[in-house]
Protein backbone atom coordinates (compact mmCIF):
# COMPACT_ATOMS: atom_id res chain seq x y z
CA UNK A 1 0.00 0.00 0.00
CA UNK A 2 1.41 2.76 -0.97
CA UNK A 3 1.79 6.50 -1.96
CA UNK A 4 3.54 9.77 -2.25
CA UNK A 5 1.01 12.09 -1.02
CA UNK A 6 0.85 15.57 -2.55
CA UNK A 7 0.74 18.82 -0.36
CA UNK A 8 -3.01 19.44 -1.08
CA UNK A 9 -3.85 17.58 2.11
CA UNK A 10 -6.00 19.38 4.93
CA UNK A 11 -3.99 20.49 8.03
CA UNK A 12 -5.83 19.17 11.22
CA UNK A 13 -4.76 19.39 15.21
CA UNK A 14 -5.48 15.88 15.61
CA UNK A 15 -5.03 12.75 14.20
CA UNK A 16 -7.57 9.82 13.34
CA UNK A 17 -5.55 7.76 16.61
CA UNK A 18 -7.10 10.16 19.03
CA UNK A 19 -10.54 9.73 18.14
CA UNK A 20 -12.60 7.85 21.16
CA UNK A 21 -15.38 6.90 19.07
CA UNK A 22 -15.09 3.27 17.82
CA UNK A 23 -17.13 3.70 14.37
CA UNK A 24 -15.03 7.09 13.69
CA UNK A 25 -11.57 4.46 13.38
CA UNK A 26 -13.42 1.60 11.85
CA UNK A 27 -14.74 4.29 9.27
CA UNK A 28 -10.88 5.60 9.10
CA UNK A 29 -9.69 1.91 7.81
CA UNK A 30 -12.99 1.01 5.76
CA UNK A 31 -12.75 4.25 3.48
CA UNK A 32 -8.59 3.38 3.08
CA UNK A 33 -9.50 -0.37 2.14
CA UNK A 34 -12.06 1.06 -0.08
CA UNK A 35 -9.41 3.70 -1.85
CA UNK A 36 -7.39 0.89 -2.46
CA UNK A 37 -9.66 -1.56 -3.84
CA UNK A 38 -10.56 0.48 -6.74
CA UNK A 39 -6.47 1.11 -7.43
CA UNK A 40 -5.11 -0.75 -10.34
CA UNK A 41 -1.94 -3.34 -9.28
CA UNK A 42 0.54 -1.62 -11.06
CA UNK A 43 3.53 0.53 -10.23
CA UNK A 44 1.85 3.37 -11.20
CA UNK A 45 -0.98 2.49 -9.22
CA UNK A 46 0.95 1.99 -5.87
CA UNK A 47 3.23 5.32 -6.25
CA UNK A 48 -0.16 7.22 -7.18
CA UNK A 49 0.40 7.90 -10.65
CA UNK A 50 4.12 8.68 -10.16
CA UNK A 51 5.60 5.49 -11.33
CA UNK A 52 8.46 7.28 -12.65
CA UNK A 53 9.90 7.08 -9.27
CA UNK A 54 10.35 4.48 -8.55
CA UNK A 55 14.18 3.84 -9.82
CA UNK A 56 15.17 6.89 -7.66
CA UNK A 57 13.11 5.40 -4.97
CA UNK A 58 14.72 2.07 -4.87
CA UNK A 59 17.86 3.58 -5.38
CA UNK A 60 17.58 5.74 -2.28
CA UNK A 61 16.51 2.33 -0.42
CA UNK A 62 19.32 0.28 -1.45
CA UNK A 63 22.10 3.02 -0.98
CA UNK A 64 20.08 3.27 2.72
CA UNK A 65 20.27 -0.24 3.67
CA UNK A 66 23.79 -0.96 2.38
CA UNK A 67 24.52 2.16 4.65
CA UNK A 68 23.72 0.44 7.90
CA UNK A 69 26.10 -2.44 7.06
CA UNK A 70 24.08 -5.40 7.94
CA UNK A 71 26.27 -8.64 8.50
CA UNK A 72 25.22 -11.19 5.99
CA UNK A 73 24.29 -13.63 8.67
CA UNK A 74 21.74 -11.32 9.41
CA UNK A 75 20.58 -11.23 5.56
CA UNK A 76 18.15 -14.39 6.00
CA UNK A 77 14.76 -13.36 6.35
CA UNK A 78 13.00 -9.36 5.72
CA UNK A 79 9.67 -8.51 6.02
CA UNK A 80 7.45 -5.92 3.64
CA UNK A 81 4.86 -4.45 5.58
CA UNK A 82 1.81 -2.45 3.45
CA UNK A 83 3.72 -4.59 0.32
CA UNK A 84 1.33 -3.59 -2.44
CA UNK A 85 2.03 -5.83 -5.18
CA UNK A 86 5.75 -6.45 -4.10
CA UNK A 87 7.38 -3.48 -5.50
CA UNK A 88 9.46 -3.02 -2.78
CA UNK A 89 10.12 -6.87 -2.03
CA UNK A 90 11.00 -7.24 -5.67
CA UNK A 91 13.43 -4.67 -6.17
CA UNK A 92 14.83 -3.91 -2.87
CA UNK A 93 14.52 -6.59 -0.47
CA UNK A 94 14.67 -10.01 -2.81
CA UNK A 95 18.05 -9.19 -3.98
CA UNK A 96 19.63 -8.76 -0.49
CA UNK A 97 17.65 -11.42 1.78
CA UNK A 98 17.32 -14.91 1.41
CA UNK A 99 13.91 -14.74 1.99
CA UNK A 100 11.12 -12.86 2.01
CA UNK A 101 7.65 -12.42 3.27
CA UNK A 102 4.60 -9.67 2.54
CA UNK A 103 1.83 -8.07 4.31
CA UNK A 104 -0.84 -6.65 2.60
CA UNK A 105 -4.25 -6.40 3.27
CA UNK A 106 -5.82 -5.52 -0.41
CA UNK A 107 -6.57 -9.37 -1.82
CA UNK A 108 -6.14 -8.09 -5.28
CA UNK A 109 -2.56 -6.28 -4.50
CA UNK A 110 -1.64 -9.93 -2.42
CA UNK A 111 -2.52 -12.16 -5.59
CA UNK A 112 -0.82 -9.65 -8.20
CA UNK A 113 2.44 -9.80 -5.73
CA UNK A 114 2.73 -13.75 -5.94
CA UNK A 115 3.52 -13.13 -9.84
CA UNK A 116 4.85 -10.21 -9.97
CA UNK A 117 7.23 -10.59 -7.56
CA UNK A 118 9.22 -13.60 -9.44
CA UNK A 119 8.29 -12.55 -13.02
CA UNK A 120 11.46 -11.51 -14.95
CA UNK A 121 13.96 -12.71 -11.70
CA UNK A 122 16.63 -14.55 -12.80
CA UNK A 123 16.10 -17.91 -11.75
CA UNK A 124 19.53 -18.71 -12.07
CA UNK A 125 19.91 -16.11 -9.16
CA UNK A 126 17.17 -18.56 -7.51
CA UNK A 127 15.59 -15.10 -6.99
CA UNK A 128 12.29 -16.44 -7.44
CA UNK A 129 12.67 -18.77 -4.47
CA UNK A 130 13.46 -16.27 -2.19
CA UNK A 131 9.37 -15.04 -2.16
CA UNK A 132 8.22 -15.80 1.38
CA UNK A 133 4.37 -15.93 3.08
CA UNK A 134 2.01 -13.27 1.99
CA UNK A 135 -0.26 -12.54 4.50
CA UNK A 136 -3.50 -11.13 3.64
CA UNK A 137 -3.95 -9.01 6.61
CA UNK A 138 -3.94 -5.11 7.62
CA UNK A 139 -1.16 -4.10 9.82
CA UNK A 140 -3.38 -3.01 12.96
CA UNK A 141 -3.82 -6.71 13.04
CA UNK A 142 -0.79 -8.17 12.00
CA UNK A 143 0.86 -10.34 13.68
CA UNK A 144 4.62 -11.58 13.41
CA UNK A 145 6.70 -14.58 13.92
CA UNK A 146 8.51 -13.91 17.31
CA UNK A 147 12.31 -13.07 16.35
CA UNK A 148 12.18 -14.49 12.79
CA UNK A 149 13.24 -11.07 11.25
CA UNK A 150 16.50 -9.76 10.45
CA UNK A 151 15.04 -6.06 8.44
CA UNK A 152 11.66 -5.45 8.62
CA UNK A 153 10.76 -2.46 5.78
CA UNK A 154 8.18 -0.72 6.35
CA UNK A 155 7.20 2.41 3.27
CA UNK A 156 4.03 4.36 2.82
CA UNK A 157 1.74 2.68 4.87
CA UNK A 158 2.02 4.20 8.18
CA UNK A 159 -0.29 6.97 7.74
CA UNK A 160 -3.04 4.69 7.19
CA UNK A 161 -2.81 3.34 11.23
CA UNK A 162 -4.47 5.58 14.29
CA UNK A 163 -1.63 6.74 16.84
CA UNK A 164 -3.08 3.92 19.07
CA UNK A 165 -2.73 1.19 16.32
CA UNK A 166 0.58 2.61 15.24
CA UNK A 167 2.28 2.52 18.98
CA UNK A 168 0.80 -1.28 18.96
CA UNK A 169 2.18 -2.31 15.50
CA UNK A 170 6.16 -0.53 16.18
CA UNK A 171 5.78 -3.33 19.76
CA UNK A 172 4.64 -6.17 17.46
CA UNK A 173 7.73 -5.56 14.88
CA UNK A 174 9.83 -5.09 17.93
CA UNK A 175 8.42 -8.97 18.96
CA UNK A 176 9.24 -10.20 15.45
CA UNK A 177 12.74 -8.89 14.89
CA UNK A 178 15.51 -11.35 15.27
CA UNK A 179 18.77 -10.83 17.81
CA UNK A 180 20.39 -7.94 15.87
CA UNK A 181 17.39 -7.03 13.75
CA UNK A 182 16.34 -3.74 12.50
CA UNK A 183 12.79 -2.02 11.93
CA UNK A 184 12.99 0.16 8.75
CA UNK A 185 10.49 2.71 7.76
CA UNK A 186 10.16 5.28 4.89
CA UNK A 187 7.32 7.80 5.39
CA UNK A 188 5.64 10.96 4.28
CA UNK A 189 6.58 13.46 6.98
CA UNK A 190 4.98 16.82 7.20
CA UNK A 191 7.21 19.97 6.86
CA UNK A 192 5.15 21.47 10.40
CA UNK A 193 4.59 20.51 13.89
CA UNK A 194 0.99 19.44 12.43
CA UNK A 195 -0.67 16.45 11.33
CA UNK A 196 -1.72 16.40 7.81
CA UNK A 197 -5.56 14.47 6.84
CA UNK A 198 -5.40 13.63 3.55
CA UNK A 199 -9.40 12.47 3.35
CA UNK A 200 -9.14 10.96 -0.16
CA UNK A 201 -7.47 8.12 0.96
CA UNK A 202 -7.68 8.33 4.57
CA UNK A 203 -4.50 8.60 5.63
CA UNK A 204 -2.73 11.03 7.70
CA UNK A 205 0.96 12.24 7.34
CA UNK A 206 2.78 13.02 10.71
CA UNK A 207 5.97 15.15 11.53
CA UNK A 208 9.04 13.32 11.72
CA UNK A 209 8.60 14.55 15.77
CA UNK A 210 5.50 12.12 16.21
CA UNK A 211 7.36 9.01 14.90
CA UNK A 212 10.00 9.70 17.25
CA UNK A 213 8.11 9.82 19.43
CA UNK A 214 5.92 6.67 19.34
CA UNK A 215 9.42 4.65 18.44
CA UNK A 216 10.68 5.84 21.73
CA UNK A 217 7.48 4.64 23.50
CA UNK A 218 8.06 1.29 21.57
CA UNK A 219 11.25 0.90 22.92
CA UNK A 220 13.41 1.62 19.97
CA UNK A 221 16.24 3.28 19.85
CA UNK A 222 16.90 5.35 16.28
CA UNK A 223 20.31 4.57 14.70
CA UNK A 224 19.92 6.24 11.33
CA UNK A 225 17.41 9.00 9.77
CA UNK A 226 18.11 9.94 5.93
CA UNK A 227 15.47 12.24 3.60
CA UNK A 228 15.11 11.53 0.41
CA UNK A 229 16.64 13.14 -2.50
CA UNK A 230 15.28 13.80 -6.35
CA UNK A 231 11.84 13.59 -6.00
CA UNK A 232 9.65 15.92 -7.39
CA UNK A 233 8.81 19.03 -6.12
CA UNK A 234 5.22 19.48 -4.38
CA UNK A 235 5.55 16.39 -1.99
CA UNK A 236 5.87 16.00 1.07
CA UNK A 237 9.50 15.27 2.43
CA UNK A 238 10.31 11.60 2.85
CA UNK A 239 12.30 10.37 5.10
CA UNK A 240 14.19 7.04 6.00
CA UNK A 241 14.28 5.68 9.99
CA UNK A 242 16.37 2.82 10.81
CA UNK A 243 16.20 1.73 14.56
CA UNK A 244 16.90 -0.99 16.86
CA UNK A 245 15.26 -2.18 20.22
CA UNK A 246 16.41 -0.76 23.38
CA UNK A 247 18.40 -3.16 25.51
CA UNK A 248 16.18 -4.17 28.29
CA UNK A 249 17.19 -2.42 31.76
CA UNK A 250 19.17 -4.08 33.85
CA UNK A 251 17.93 -3.60 37.58
CA UNK A 252 21.35 -3.23 40.30
CA UNK A 253 20.46 -4.22 43.43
Amino acid sequence: MEEPRDSHAQDVTKTAGEENCTDAKQEFYIKAQKYWSEVPPTVNGMLGGLGYINAVDIQASTSFLRELKIKDMHKKYALDCGAGIGRVTKNLLMPLFEKVDLVEQDPAFAEKARDYCVTDMGSTLGYPKRLGEIYNVGLQEFIPTPQKYNVVWSQWVLGHLTDEDLLKFFKRVKVGLADGGLFVMKENVSSSNSTVLDDTDSSVTRPLTEYEKFLGEAGYRIIKITKQKNFPKGLFPVCMIACRPMAPKINQG
